[in-house]
């Protein structure tokens, strides 16, 4: 089993960042990926972004590129997205993910965190 705590979701103006952090425990050596997903209101829960635990390899969403970083620190068992240039559109729950193999599919991921709210005001 695995275990992930998100943190550092909070109320920010449109423009502006936070930094979200996914501390894992567990059977980390399992985890080929890390993912964050984000799920608004009435929507369904959507791919961010995600990276392969040991050789760092990152993949973004298309809303998420250019603005979003995805990084991990491995002997910290953390993963952190860093998210710029914030829209109103980006305020959603944001969940951290486990995988113990390659995906971006929410369905393929085993561990999940409880979420973290994001909220960006216009």
């Amino acid at each position: 089993q695995v275990q992930l705590v998100e943190s550092g979701g909070g109320l920010v103006q449109a423009g502006g960042s936070l930094s979200l952090s996914c501390a894992a425990s567990g059977r980390m050596p399992s985890i080929y990926t890390m993912g964050w997903f984000r799920q608004a209101p009435g929507k369904e829960r959507q791919f961010v972004a995600a990276i392969t635990w040991r050789q760092g390899r990152d993949f973004y969403a298309d809303s998420a590129k250019g603005r979003f970083t995805i990084s991990k620190d491995n002997a910290k068992n953390t993963v952190y997205l860093q998210m710029n240039s914030l829209k109103p559109e980006d305020t959603a729950v944001y969940y951290c993910a486990g995988d113990t193999g390659w995906s971006t599919v929410k369905d393929d991921y085993e561990y999940w965190g409880q979420g973290t709210q994001v909220t960006v005001s216009s």
